[in-house]
């Protein structure tokens, strides 16, 4: 798991959340540190804060989904987002949304479908978020 907020009470809420679930979790402060990780620990599952310094969470997004070697990992948007920037990410590809503030069990629901491949939640709960391609069961 990579975890990107530029928050660090966030970040470590998430991170404490998830390692509690198994999950082995990096963090980074912005989109451009998160860019300068995902190669060397290869994450099963990003996700991002929206608004963010140096590269906020949707610019990530779209340079994650453009590069052959990080546009098959789901990315989730950890974010108290506007209707605007849901559409944005559903555009740019974003698997999931998660509006902040959240439940623990939320976004420990959500990663482990993200991680394991099974059905994708979206913004409304239904599956198939954004990416094209995705399938809906």
């Amino acid at each position: 798991m990579l975890v990107v907020d530029d928050n660090k009470v966030i970040r470590q809420l998430i991170r404490v959340n998830l390692e509690l679930e198994g999950f082995e979790v990096v963090t980074a402060a912005d989109g451009v540190e998160c860019l300068d990780l995902v190669h060397r620990i290869r994450p099963d599952v990003i996700t991002l804060d929206v608004v963010m310094p140096r590269l906020g969470g949707l610019e990530t997004a779209s340079a994650l989904l453009s590069d052959p070697r990080t546009r098959h990992v789901p990315i989730a948007v950890i974010s108290a987002c506007t209707p605007y920037e849901v559409d944005a990410g559903v555009s740019a590809g974003v698997d999931a949304f998660l509006a902040k503030p959240f439940e623990p069990s939320e976004l420990v629901r959500m990663v482990h479908r993200l991680a394991t491949g099974e059905e994708r939640p979206s913004v409304d709960g239904r599956s198939g978020a954004g990416r094209a391609g995705s399938t809906t069961t």
